[in-house]
């Protein structure tokens, strides 16, 4: 018997690296990038960014990814197939029009070259000349067959894409996603495939391994258990390995099938991040053993193919996919050096994507079905059922969308990150130099900058909506850090000396005082008496504007393009800037200030001076602040109290937070209700055809067929958009998001209240404060799912108070002078006092706030925006006035409703409180209410006139024998101006009801004017809407689209209650003198007031049905038609008592009216009229109406004295 004993040499760390080389070496396969049959063209292949395109285009800097910027640009790659089988993959990142597929080199780009858009294309000329198309790794079928094959004719990869769409190309530089037996157009780096994985399992097999010194051999451990600062032999030993493996891991694919594979692997056991301390060692490793551009590539990548990962997750209703990559992210976040890095060089504002949950556009692929099998909306209607059977539907809806809500909303994905956000928020990591927060805070302020430069601009705005779910989550983790830090003051808000004193930079952005220069210039004494904040003029003097102008030139120069760019070269800016505003911001934000901080009241005022600085160059201590420094709060102002604030880095983000909701995200949140709107619009639709099915005849078996189709249709859309808007729901609208929503709106309201009592520094506040103020406001009211009651929010009555006293006090705040901002204001204000419950805090505001706001509504309507106030007054008058409860007029009640959310469209809820505070003021205050009425008569004859107007133009449009179309733009001005005429005549109705005395009580200077005023008017209107085939029946007639609110009921009513209020239930005297004057004038004609019962004048006067008060208790009640007939009896008869008195002699009448008699003489020129000609013509004139001469008295004048 033999033995063969073979003695292996032992392997020394002099040997290592010979021994790696050895075993990488085994099985290499020949050298790569070989040309390859029925290919051509350069690898790695990459979009044709010099020839291949037409259009304006922006590409990414690794020419795969492609945003266009002008109607289907197009581009083609730089690589072409001609035989074989070839397969690409496209990102779609977008939802608009594209055309992706295959071109040849002579196309001519345009919209019908491409095929459709989907995310797999493929090749095929092996077996067939084909074109097929997969999305998600599913077949769609064959797009091409029997394409043109042969010498001279091969494929290139192209896409046409419409303005603002986005994709990314993968030829092969990835994995692709979706692999399948086709060839990827970019050969994959096979080689170092193999060596990647050899090295990456060699260094877990080291780490995996211990060495007992004891007994000298080799034991295994669990990898997870090694420490960095262990057996230096195992260090040694992965060192050799990493000069290796390091330069792999430059490389994207290998990092993505290699790296990001590995370490998911790592988690796939579960548990908490926290139980997996391995990546943590990992990462050591490299910071240790690779070369800085090696690691900072690596993770770069990394974080990269995560972002990628993430973005195209398919998605279900549990969010497995998501959760799966959030927590390696988690993950390498928690390594403190790496963190740093990232977000310093990687994550703005890519990091956005890890916040943002997708709604699925397919609810067969996210599960929904299953998850809600039986969908249910408010107008779901169906005769043949029983209710029991729809109360079944709605409950099955309900419990299904409650069970997505909570998988969604309790998911791991919300908390995982949060989770991050709280590792980008940590102050604590200062071990390897700035802390991770303020890194944050400076990257977030310069996203915030940029994107609030360049509004409107596409490519440089990061999409709204996933601002909306980012938002949402650094409100979670900022509240939690907030209530952990800052337990002395726990209501966040915004302390108003950020505003002015340098520390933070609002860019451009308005202030509510105007410009910041003017109120450095005009408030700079309140600042120092306030604040303690000098402006230093030596500064503000060395520079000027001039000198800005040439600095914003060269900075214009020297600054670095963004990104490539095709077709015009254009590229991102960074930032845009207006000329005028931002360079005033500018320039003050960086002059110097003084600061005064008097701590010993005996002792001379130490003066800090402070610069502004950019966003990066800012520390810690100019945040936080430091031996005496107070950080962003320097320069508190004496009306602010001295509340510590551990953390003041908190509010500055607190700050960004309200900037980033006024930027996009409001806007976002409204446009997400569109879904719920096309529910309601397929509700309607699916509706109106089970109705038509139910009506249409047996015999008629073609149509039924048809509205069966169409029947199937819209059931269809509705549960696939019902299934859509439960998910948005739960997503988008919960309970915790409109929580996270109130929290801002009550941040704003405490911030706005804190300025406001720095009297004049309030000016100082960024406009959009309130702007945030109004806008969640509005988005908790009318975007929330109506599940989430706004009146469950904690503290809900005294917040809508609050807001109704901001409101309230600064619609007409002197110190805030923006126009826009100002109309905010009042359109808030007026859409308040539409609702009961709103109109309700607003009636519990402090009494003085109160009154005051009624002068500010009383103030003369000339020299300043008045219809916004004008409807606010009928708002606190609707359901008083006469035939003033209606919520839609008459004649609109058989058309399509509007929307039943407008302010318009709310039930009357007038106040009495405020009527009564009106009252008061008119009749206290006699020259205000002179003011006042005498505007509102003078708007009402313009807006009349111009209304009268516009119908002639309008009737003679009409009777053209050629056809001729009205502009719309010219229809919605006219009905415009007639709504405006009915809601001043609501107003002055109001003012008669509640203070006769102004018209009636002569004893008043201005009385008798105001009412022959007004009854001129009265007279006016009556006579243009009830006159026999009058202008305006004919175009009430037409029944335009634009002026459905044209009709006789609106106007007529409204001059019935004035005339009612004037004429009846008063003193007899009061009464006569009315009617003496409304007979008296030239324009007045019973048959008008007859028109409003449906009565003839005479027997030769035939009786007009056209309109007549209705008999609907609903629009007139019973009482008020009997008002109107002892009115008209009364008139009748004062009427007849007038025509058989004296006439007045033709010499005695005044000669400019000739309607009334003589009852002026003016001094000293002794020209005679009556009262109301010249005390009419005195309010824009002091010269005679004869001789020109100035007048510079009145005295009454009696003929019979006189002689």
């Amino acid at each position: 018997m033999c033995f063969l004993f073979i003695c292996r040499k032992p392997l020394g760390l002099q040997d290592l690296n010979a021994h790696l080389e050895k075993l990488l070496s085994e099985g290499e396969t020949p050298e790569e990038n070989q040309p390859v049959e029925g290919r051509l063209g350069p690898q790695p292949v990459v979009l044709d960014h010099t020839s291949g395109f037409e259009g304006l285009l922006f590409v990414d800097d690794d020419l795969l990814g492609v945003i266009g910027h002008s109607n289907f640009s197009s581009i083609r790659a730089t690589t072409c197939v001609y035989k074989g089988k070839w397969a690409y993959e496209v990102l779609i990142s977008s939802q608009g029009l594209m055309q992706i597929g295959w071109c040849t080199l002579n196309c001519r780009f345009n919209q019908e070259n491409q095929g459709e858009t989907t995310q797999t294309y493929q090749f095929n000329n092996k077996d067939q000349s084909l074109c097929s198309t997969c999305r998600n790794g599913q077949s769609l079928g064959t797009a091409f067959t029997n394409i043109k094959m042969g010498p001279g004719v091969a494929y290139f990869p192209a896409i046409s894409l419409s303005f603002k769409e986005s994709v990314a190309f993968n030829f092969g530089s990835r994995p692709l996603r979706y692999p399948s037996w086709y060839l990827p157009l970019q050969d994959p780096p096979t080689a170092d495939l193999m060596k990647a994985h050899k090295l990456l399992g060699y260094i877990k097999n080291v780490l995996s391994t211990s060495i007992d010194t004891e007994e000298e051999k080799l034991v295994e451990k669990d990898c997870a258990v090694w420490k960095l600062h262990g057996d230096p032999t195992v260090l040694v030993t992965v060192a050799h390995i990493f000069n290796h493996f390091a330069p792999l891991m430059c490389k994207v694919y290998l990092v993505e099938d290699v790296l990001m594979n590995f370490l998911l692997g790592i988690l796939e056991g579960g548990g908490s991040v926290d139980e997996h301390p391995l990546i943590q060692q990992l990462l050591d490793l490299f910071w240790l053993l690779m070369e800085d551009h090696e690691v900072n590539e690596c993770l770069k990548l990394l974080m990269m193919s995560l972002l990628r990962a993430y973005r195209f997750s398919p998605i279900i209703p549990d969010l497995g996919f998501q959760i799966h990559y959030l927590r390696l992210t988690t993950a390498i976040l928690r390594h403190e050096r790496s963190r740093k890095y990232l977000l310093n060089n990687v994550l703005y504002p890519s990091v956005f994507v890890f916040f943002y949950i997708k709604t699925p556009l397919r609810v067969k692929e996210a599960g929904l079905e299953e998850l809600i099998p039986t969908t249910w909306w408010p107008t779901h209607f169906d005769k043949e059922r029983l209710p029991e059977a729809e109360e079944e539907d709605r409950r099955s809806d309900f419990l299904g969308c409650k069970v997505l809500a909570s998988l969604v909303s309790s998911s791991v994905v919300e908390e995982l990150q949060v989770q991050i956000l709280r590792l980008l928020l940590n102050n604590k990591d200062k071990t390897t130099g700035e802390a991770s927060r303020y890194i944050f805070l400076n990257k977030f302020r310069k996203f915030l900058q940029e994107n609030a430069s360049n509004r409107g601009h596409p490519t440089a705005l990061c999409p709204p909506e996933y601002m909306v779910c980012f938002l949402h989550r650094l409100i979670t983790a900022i509240r939690t850090s907030w209530d952990e830090g800052s337990r002395k003051c726990p209501d966040a808000y915004v302390p108003p000396q950020l505003f002015y004193n340098g520390k933070v930079d609002y860019f451009d952005l308005q202030r509510l005082g105007g410009l910041l220069s003017h109120l450095k210039k005009t408030l700079k004494d309140d600042l120092a008496s306030k604040a303690n904040v000098i402006i230093d003029p030596a500064e503000i003097q060395t520079t000027s504007m001039d000198d800005l102008d040439e600095d914003e030139e060269i900075g214009a120069a020297q600054r670095p393009l963004g990104a490539a760019a095709i077709g015009g070269a254009l590229a991102r800016p960074s930032w845009l800037s207006s000329p005028t505003l931002g360079r005033a911001n500018r320039f003050l934000s960086t002059a110097a200030v003084s600061l005064m901080t008097p701590r010993r009241p005996l002792s001379q005022p130490e003066k800090v001076k402070v610069r502004t600085l950019a966003v990066e160059q800012r520390t810690e201590d100019d945040i936080e602040g430091s031996h005496g420094n107070d950080g962003l709060l320097l320069g508190r102002p004496l009306e602010e109290p001295d509340k510590p604030i551990a953390d003041k880095s908190l509010l500055e983000i607190i700050d960004g937070i309200v900037m980033m909701y006024n930027l996009s995200v409001h806007q976002q949140l409204g446009k997400m209700v569109v879904v719920a709107d096309e529910v309601h619009e397929y509700a309607v639709a699916l509706k109106d055809t089970e109705e038509k099915i139910a009506r249409c005849p047996a015999r008629r078996s073609d149509i039924m067929e048809e509205l069966q189709k169409s029947q199937k249709v819209f059931a269809e859309k509705l549960n696939h958009l019902s299934r859509r808007l439960a998910w948005i729901n739960a997503t988008i609208y919960s309970k915790e998001k409109m929580l996270d929503v109130y929290w801002l709106l009550c941040v704003c309201i405490r911030t706005i209240e804190h300025a406001d009592g720095t009297g004049s520094l309030f000016a100082f506040t960024p406009e959009f404060y309130l702007n945030v103020a109004m806008n969640a406001y509005s988005a908790l009211k009318n975007y929330f799912s109506p599940s989430n009651s706004m009146e469950e929010l904690p503290g809900y009555e005294d917040t809508l108070t609050q807001l109704a006293t901001i409101l309230a006090k600064h619609f007409a705040d002197p110190r805030i002078v923006g126009t826009d901002i100002k109309d905010s204001l009042m359109q808030a204000l007026a859409s308040y006092v539409c609702y009961p419950q709103s109109l309700r805090a607003v009636e519990r505001i402090p009494e003085e706030q109160r009154v005051a706001m009624m002068r500010n509504l009383l103030a003369p309507y000339e020299q300043r925006p008045w219809a916004q106030t004008n409807w606010i007054l009928v708002r606190l008058w609707r359901g008083c006035g006469f035939g003033y409860r209606y919520t839609r007029l008459p004649h609109l009640l058989k058309t399509k409703p509007e929307d039943a959310n407008l302010p318009s469209l709310q039930k009357p809820c007038p106040s009495l409180l405020l009527q009564r505070h009106m009252a008061e003021l008119l009749r206290m205050d006699k020259d205000m209410a002179a003011s006042f009425l005498n505007s509102v008569l003078n708007q009402l004859n313009w807006a009349f006139s111009e209304f009268i107007g516009m119908i002639q133009e309008i009737q003679q449009a009409a009777e053209r024998p050629e056809r001729n179309f009205v502009d719309t733009r010219q229809l919605k001005v006219c009905a415009t101006c007639f709504d405006l005429s009915v809601s001043l005549l609501r107003v002055l109705e109001m003012t008669v009801t509640l203070v006769p005395d102004i018209f009636l009580d002569w004893s008043r200077p201005s009385a008798e004017l105001l009412l022959r005023r007004l009854a001129q008017l009265l007279n006016q209107v009556l006579n243009r809407v009830t006159a026999e085939k009058n202008l305006f029946d004919r175009v009430v007639n037409l029944r335009l689209p634009g002026l459905e609110s044209v009709d006789h009921y609106p106007i007529l009513v409204a001059v019935t209650g004035i005339l009612v209020n004037v004429l009846l239930f008063l003193s007899p005297c009061r009464t006569s003198r009315a009617a003496s004057v409304l007979l008296s004038d030239p324009c007045f004609q019973l048959h008008s007031i007859q028109h409003l019962l449906g009565e003839p004048g005479d027997s030769s006067r035939p009786l007009r049905k056209s309109f007549f008060l209705p008999t609907d208790t609903d629009y007139i009640s019973e009482e008020e038609k009997q008002k109107v007939e002892v009115m008209l009896a009364f008139l009748t008869e004062e009427s007849k008592q007038a025509a058989a008195s004296t006439p007045t002699s033709e010499e005695d009448l005044c000669p400019i009216c000739y309607a009334h008699s003589i009852s002026a003489i003016f001094k000293p020129c002794s020209h005679k009229s009556c009262k109301a000609c010249i005390n009419q013509h005195l309010m824009n004139s002091k010269d005679c109406f004869f001789c020109k001469a100035t007048i510079t008295g009145v005295e009454d004048y009696n003929k019979t004295e006189s002689w």
